[in-house]
């Protein structure tokens, strides 16, 4: 999830970028209002954290720009500014919501989470798709019922095609969701972790659509609706059948797949970070 963050204090903006990368979110930071509105320009974010004092340009005069031209990404208000009239106009202007300093690193990071559901069509916290399982605040991964382990960055992929599951996503804009401002992509990063989840999770769930990108698919394919349900028939035989959408209408015993032996021949067997108090900030106290 990648987030544009435009903070004027460096000691504050240090400290929510550092937050937000250890939640897994990919941040880059304008430092002023006239790098914020080229960012947004130019930039692929799934939201905005906007600082409403800003040089060259007001917090406020980017938010309105941002709305005039019609960009639709969630904005978060974050400032000092704790008045009413303040906060109306805020939220009046286009912002989607409005936290006052100084505020608590783990509830940014859940506004975040709630405000980028939203945008994307889907007021759960839990993101599916058949038997597939991602919870972005945990930041854990189920498969079938079981967990699955995940890198950084395997996380991120999974997360942005889940967001626009049923779109294709180019590799373009998935490494716009896995890199920061300066950082360096490799040419067959995006191919390589693509490689790693469907290992991980299953071959078929993500699609290659060639020449164009990846996705996941609204309605999983058989393959990947998770393990299959196992049936007992009354004379006790195991029988397997996968139902979709996970029905459970009962059936008939299916005949032996194979025929009886002959009888001469045997059968085979601390708290969290409070930021911007005063403009500064204050970390957690380490366990000694």
């Amino acid at each position: 999830m990648k987030i544009l963050l435009v903070e004027d204090d460096e000691l504050l903006g240090d400290g929510i970028q550092a937050g937000l990368e250890q939640a897994g979110f990919t941040v880059d930071w304008a430092r002023d209002g006239s790098a914020a509105a080229h960012a947004l320009d130019t930039g692929a974010y799934q939201a905005a954290v906007l600082d409403l004092g800003l040089p060259r340009l007001s917090g406020m005069d980017v938010l309105r720009r941002a709305r005039a031209a019609g960009l639709q990404l969630p904005i978060l208000i974050l400032t000092a500014r704790d008045a009413l009239a303040d906060r109306v106009a805020g939220l009046d202007a286009g912002a989607d919501d409005y936290v006052v300093k100084p505020f608590e690193l783990a509830e940014l990071q859940a506004r975040l989470r709630a405000l980028v559901r939203r945008a994307s069509g889907s007021a759960a916290p839990l993101l599916t798709c058949g038997a597939l399982q991602l919870d972005p605040g945990r930041r854990q991964v189920r498969f079938g019922g079981r967990a699955v382990a995940l890198t950084t960055r395997e996380f991120a992929i999974l997360h942005a095609l889940l967001l626009g599951k049923g779109r294709v996503l180019s590799k373009a804009q998935l490494e716009e969701q896995l890199y920061g401002w300066g950082e360096e992509v490799g040419s067959n990063t995006v191919e390589v972790f693509i490689h790693h989840l469907r290992r991980k999770l299953a071959p078929g769930l993500i699609r290659t659509v060639r020449g164009v990108g990846y996705l996941i698919e609204d309605e999983p394919s058989q393959e990947n609706a998770g393990p299959p349900q196992v049936f007992l028939s009354p004379s006790g035989a195991e029988t397997a059948k996968l139902f979709p959408g996970g029905a459970h209408d009962p059936i008939s015993p299916l005949p032996p797949a194979f025929p009886a032996p002959p009888p001469d021949r045997p059968a085979g067997g601390g708290r969290p970070a409070r930021l911007g108090g005063d403009r500064g900030l204050q970390l957690p106290r380490c366990a000694s």
